[in-house]
């Protein structure tokens, strides 16, 4: 069941701070050096950390968004759902799918059963963060 972002600001899972662009512009920093790493670590052939490095750019492409509204986050579902609720008409919905379902196959490779990530999802994971993060920067200029 998804909750929408009213609850989460309740829950304080989301909560209101003061506008602060180095916090925008460090975690676009923070973004592009994961998305760096995603493809040395792909070239590796390190297919789950990779996929980990991937989805961490998407979600520091995410919380440069939520940093620009003056949001704080106690939680990687808690950005999914702000990210769909209030930038689905700017990010294609098809990106944020994919972040949520990278922010899935994050939990339980780190958390759960599946400890190895195949190469095509390894890839696929830094051809849709490459593009996110596109998206999140065009918003953001």
């Amino acid at each position: 069941m998804e909750k929408d972002i009213d609850y989460l600001f309740e829950k304080k899972l989301l909560r209101k701070i003061p506008l602060d662009i180095e916090k925008v512009n460090s975690s676009i920093k923070i973004a592009e050096m994961k998305l760096t790493e995603a493809k040395n670590l792909f070239n590796a052939e390190f297919f789950s950390n990779a996929l980990l490095s991937a989805y961490t750019s998407m979600f520091h492409a995410s919380r440069a968004l939520l940093y620009k509204e003056g949001v704080q986050e106690k939680s990687h579902y808690a950005v999914y759902m702000y990210i769909k609720e209030i930038f689905s008409d700017e990010i294609p919905k098809s990106l944020i799918n994919s972040f949520n379902n990278y922010r899935e196959m994050r939990h339980n490779v780190l958390y759960g059963e599946e400890a190895e990530v195949e190469k095509e999802d390894a890839e696929n994971s830094i051809l849709d963060a490459e593009d996110f993060l596109e998206e999140v920067k065009k918003i953001l200029l």
